[in-house]
């Protein structure tokens, strides 16, 4: 047709070549290189970690951090570049970083982090710093450097804290193994990994909260509740500063407690009412101590012999570590009392029976209700009298 040439085949592919580094011929942006050049740094700084290898990690980028994680027994360490802001020389990545610790870990705990980087003359990418991500929490290694000390069925993680105190850590939770396991009969690893930190800061930096929300509880357990098989092993994070102001049987009590919720994690859900699962950890914490309800619920017992006897079992709302320290006390003293009294009416045996026909919930509403009635034969109505009855008994 006139007024049309046909531009040969040569020409389209010469034209491409020369937008190639621009747009692609499909339309599509072409891909920066510099992802693929930042991920394979991280791979080399990954297997450098691995290895124990200083001086290939050094290569990467920054030595910050290498001695820190030097004792750490590591089955895994990799990471995925999640997206790169790069501006010329430098560039920001988001990262996910995965581990695992051996021996423990049957998957791997992933945790995002901030790297910045820049170009060399020699064109390679160097790691600048590593960071955790906004609103994600440190490791132990962020921290400083970590002592390890291994239990008979523990692992002991410690920054700050002398070999001797880190022993008498793995020596409270390999105690506390096997007295968990006496009481739960559901399968579980049997073994906890203990992170001490220096400081209560340093606890809300592993939990990646404020200070403020930690204040004079001992510890805390992170996981995955209701998590498959292949999750990574809870951490034990403990408050060194609330810790340290217990006796021999309450830090005892707070590492057993700690451990029952390792244990029960799989059983426990969303649909599992925080005075069961806290007060079930409690009970078997308090198991075979000697401890009457008196002693080892003294909040309680003071607002019931003062005839401030509760109305109702303890809402999740209760169990806030922000609020009143009394009131926190009798949430947990609740707990612990309702599951007290159940294993003394029922058995044990139907107290572990009940834990577990309440977690099988997919929701909450109803999970409470029908674990009663199909394993204790009551209702809510009913139980809550009795669970009265029972501190009435126990406190006068």
């Amino acid at each position: 047709m006139a007024g049309r040439r046909r531009v040969p085949g040569s020409s389209v592919v010469v034209l491409c070549l020369l937008l190639v580094a621009l747009v692609a011929c499909g339309g599509r942006t072409a891909a920066d290189p510099a992802r693929a050049e930042v991920q394979r740094v991280l791979d080399l700084r990954a297997a450098a970690v691995l290895d124990h290898d200083e001086a290939d990690y050094a290569r990467t980028g920054t030595r910050a951090g290498f001695g820190n994680l030097r004792a750490v027994p590591l089955a895994d360490w990799s990471y995925r570049v999640r997206d790169l802001d790069r501006s010329g020389d430098t560039a920001t990545a988001d990262v996910d970083l995965r581990y695992r610790i051996e021996g423990h870990d049957k998957g791997a705990v992933t945790t995002a982090r901030t790297l910045r980087l820049s170009r060399e003359e020699d064109g390679r990418w160097r790691v600048d710093s590593d960071r955790p991500a906004e609103k994600s929490p440190q490791q132990p290694w962020d921290q400083g450097a970590v002592r390890v000390v291994r239990g008979e069925s523990s692992l002991v993680l410690g920054v700050g804290q002398s070999t001797e105190a880190l022993r008498r850590f793995a020596d409270l939770a390999d105690n506390a193994v096997p007295a968990v396991s006496d009481a739960w009969d559901g399968a579980w690893a049997r073994r906890v990994v203990v992170l001490v930190p220096r400081s209560l800061e340093g606890m809300a930096g592993l939990l990646g909260s404020p200070a403020s929300s930690y204040r004079g509880i001992a510890a805390v357990t992170t996981g995955e509740t209701g998590g498959p098989a292949d999750a990574p092993a809870d951490r034990i994070i403990v408050n060194p500063d609330a810790y340290g102001l217990l006796g021999t049987l309450g830090k005892q009590v707070v590492l057993t407690h700690e451990t029952t919720h390792v244990a029960t994690r799989a059983a426990t859900t969303a649909a599992t009412p925080l005075w069961l699962s806290e007060g079930y950890a409690d009970w078997v914490g308090y198991r075979g101590s000697g401890r009457s309800p008196a002693q080892a619920a003294p909040e309680l017992s003071r607002a019931v012999s003062e005839g401030r006897l509760p109305g109702a079992l303890p809402t999740d709302d209760d169990f806030g570590f922000t609020g009143d320290g009394a009131e926190l006390a009798r949430a947990y003293e609740g707990g612990w009392m309702a599951c007290r009294m159940i294993a003394e009416h029922w058995g044990e045996e139907r107290l572990d029976a009940f834990y577990r026909a309440v977690g099988a919930h997919d929701k909450r509403e109803g999970a409470v209700e029908d674990a009663m009635d199909t394993v204790l034969g009551t209702t809510p109505e009913e139980f809550t009298t009795r669970w009265r009855d029972y501190l009435r008994a126990q406190f006068r």
